[in-house]
């Protein structure tokens, strides 16, 4: 049987007495996109963080690959793009990707960033500093950034926040990209819509716990709209 790329079993997460996720259980095979929504406080922001290896479980397993999520070695299967590109401002598009290769110690960082710009169709403003770019173009090179060392697992979390309705179309379909390059993704997003233009799958968290799950077949949008709504009025 193939190693799931990501797999939680009996997930659960505690600050204190408050619990963020308890009882989540799902896994999924390699290449899947997977959507998590769900209203504010579902613990969507926890489950992604958990995934990252920034924060450890109090109860349960989380694995990625087969592997514990917070192992340094599983951290650098991962890739992160959100609506925080993590970009240095006053560095060029070029240096903020010679950079981030070299932190994962690539041995050509220059030629992959050269790359990277070039797939994202950066090449002309290399040299231009990442804080004049337009929210469209930071978030293109947010991607570049967030593939600089070819992760298996991309994150992404509300990556549509702040671009207009063009950029987002245009930032759906790099997103199918990523798909069809065999990658897993976890997209968590308000967007409902979005979400299931590029999912494989999805879950719909309510107060910590898994209220609703697509894995037999891509979910519908209208379905997931459904489902998500009605984890908001659970909680009022």
């Amino acid at each position: 049987m193939k190693t799931p790329a990501i797999a939680a079993s009996n997930l659960e997460k505690r600050f204190g007495r408050a619990v963020a996720l308890r009882g989540i259980d799902f896994s999924i095979p390699d290449g899947t996109s997977l959507a998590v929504v769900g209203p504010n406080g579902a613990g969507k922001s926890t489950l992604l963080r958990l995934i990252a290896g920034l924060a450890r479980p109090t109860a349960g397993t989380l694995q990625i690959g087969g592997d514990d999520s917070h192992r340094r070695a599983t951290r650098g299967r991962l890739g992160y793009i959100g609506h925080a590109t993590l970009l240095y401002p006053a560095l060029t598009a070029r240096e903020n990707l010679i950079f981030a290769a070299r932190c994962y110690g690539l041995p050509d960082p220059a030629g992959r960033a050269d790359a990277l710009l070039a797939d994202e169709g950066l090449a002309p403003v290399a040299d231009r500093a990442a804080g004049g770019f337009s929210r469209g173009m930071a978030q293109r090179l947010a991607i570049a950034r967030g593939l600089v060392h070819d992760p298996k697992v991309v994150l992404l979390d509300e990556p549509f926040t702040g671009l207009d309705r063009s950029a987002a179309e245009r930032f759906a379909s790099r997103i199918d990209g990523m798909r069809r390059d065999g990658r897993t993704l976890v997209l968590v997003s308000h967007d409902v819509r979005f979400a299931a233009q590029v999912a494989d799958a999805a879950i719909v968290l309510s107060d910590g716990r898994i209220a609703q799950a697509f894995f037999d077949a891509p979910p519908d949008a209208a379905e997931l709209e459904h489902a998500y709504l009605a984890a908001g009025e659970a909680r009022q």
